[in-house]
């Protein structure tokens, strides 16, 4: 009877151990989590790989908000934070041309509660060559600008956003940002 006791009582602290060692996971990964930073430095002197073969250099002064940035094969996500104001790159999967791709970017703005497509559409081209257009939005308190081009069965948007003051200051530098975007479908990921 004492060996099968003590086999249990091993079990029993071994079984135990494990649940401590569980709940600790479970508790310290969330609490180291929330005290890191979402936002970090990012180098804003060479090009950044946004996903699907797209980079772009940075304004400087910005920084990558890392639980929104996801860098793919095929596409990617990239969200920069310069202050209040956000500078989002998503690049998808697309098989239409630029003015379809231009027309479901705007229906996405303005399927958002409060947001208004304002002005007119303007032609936009990069460093690298790339055709695109950008209008202007409005929402709540906001205001923002967007981007669409298409390339390599990809379309690249750019939403930018924020206070119309804090918009006014980063804007220069968000436009030399955008002028770097770049698609080469041999870049690496």
């Amino acid at each position: 009877m004492g060996w099968v006791a003590r086999r249990q009582l091993t079990n029993l602290l071994g079984a135990l151990s494990l649940v401590l060692a569980l709940a600790g996971l479970s508790v310290g990964l969330p609490a180291l989590d929330s005290a890191l930073p979402a936002d970090r430095s990012v180098a804003t002197d060479r090009p950044y790989v946004v996903g699907g073969g797209v980079t772009v250099v940075p304004p400087a002064g910005s920084r990558i908000d890392v639980t929104e940035t996801r860098p793919t094969d095929d596409s990617g996500t990239a969200l920069f934070r310069l202050g209040p104001v956000r500078y989002l790159i998503t690049v998808r999967p697309f098989d239409g041309d630029l003015d379809a791709a231009a027309g479901r970017l705007r229906e996405r703005i303005t399927g958002t509660a409060g947001y208004q497509v304002t002005g007119t559409e303007l032609t936009v081209a990069t460093g690298s060559g790339l055709a695109g257009v950008q209008g202007g939005y409005t929402a709540p308190g906001r205001g923002g600008r967007y981007l669409v081009f298409v390339a390599g069965g990809r379309t690249i948007e750019v939403t930018v956003s924020g206070a119309d003051l804090d918009l006014g200051r980063t804007l220069p530098a968000i436009d030399a940002s955008t002028r770097t975007l770049r698609y080469d479908p041999a870049e690496p990921e």
